[in-house]
């Protein structure tokens, strides 16, 4: 048996500085992510998304090529969200289970598919617990909004929170291939079944979904947020320009009946 565990490390990973500087045997590589061969059946897999997952490696090897990978890191992570998939070897045989695959051989592309998929679900967790707490801030104004008849945040709060909001969405859209199947799954039809199969246990379709719907439910409501507040500026305009009216009309009368 053996154990795939992938890891969110970083936000980002810088992937031409790690190609450059790691010294393992590289077996596949793109503008996104690098895949390694450490040692005989062993493999680590960097992502740009800032994860990181490895396959048969102890976890005195996988501390230790943190190390060599922490350089290229953007927003180092201390504490890591992980999961883990372990991979078992039967003759003849393609399986995928809850928290278990069955492979037919220690197949590189087979070995590549479950640590890219592994790395997805992973990614995932990371942006629903980030699109969660979102929501959460949101649901807060529209309550606010809802008890007081107003807005409890600054144009220039509110205008941050926007881009957060954006930066975040355009992060998942940019880093998550969902709905891609890698290259190799075109020309091999076991490696299509075993792609298949593990994005629908892992549930990284449905689970995209959601997190596509949380990024909408919350932009749409900070689109309302910015229409009321450039309806509140609007009237304090409406108002200065009102009074300078008014002052004028006084000055004029003051003007042409008092001196």
């Amino acid at each position: 048996m053996y154990a795939t565990v992938a890891y969110q490390v970083a936000s980002t990973i810088n992937i031409k500085e790690s190609k450059s500087h790691l010294s393992w045997h590289l077996m596949f590589h793109d503008s996104d992510e690098l895949f390694y061969k450490v040692s005989n059946n062993a493999f680590v897999y960097i992502f740009q998304y800032g994860i990181v997952s490895f396959f048969n490696l102890s976890a005195e090897a996988i501390s230790g090529i943190f190390k060599e990978i922490r350089p290229f890191c953007n927003d180092y992570f201390v504490d890591k969200l992980s999961e883990v998939v372990e991979v078992v070897v039967e003759q003849d045989t393609l399986k995928v289970e809850f928290d278990s695959v069955i492979l037919p051989s220690l197949d590189k592309e087979m070995i590549r598919l479950v640590m890219l998929n592994t790395s997805q679900s992973v990614a995932l967790n990371r942006y629903s617990e980030i699109t969660e707490d979102i929501l959460i801030q949101t649901n807060k104004h529209t309550t606010y909004l809802e008890n007081k008849g107003k807005l409890d945040i600054s144009g220039y709060a509110l205008k941050r929170f926007i881009g957060k909001v954006l930066n975040i969405k355009n992060k998942i859209s940019e880093n998550l291939y969902i709905f891609d199947s890698p290259q190799i799954t075109w020309e091999n039809e076991q490696l299509n079944k075993l792609n298949l199969e593990l994005k629908q246990t892992f549930d990284l379709t449905d689970r995209y979904r959601l997190i596509h719907d949380r990024i909408e439910i919350i932009k749409e409501n900070l689109d309302l947020f910015k229409d009321i507040m450039d309806h509140r500026e609007s009237s304090k305009l409406e108002w200065i320009i009102i009074i300078l009216i008014v002052i004028e009309v006084i000055d004029m009368f003051i003007t042409k009946f008092f001196l």
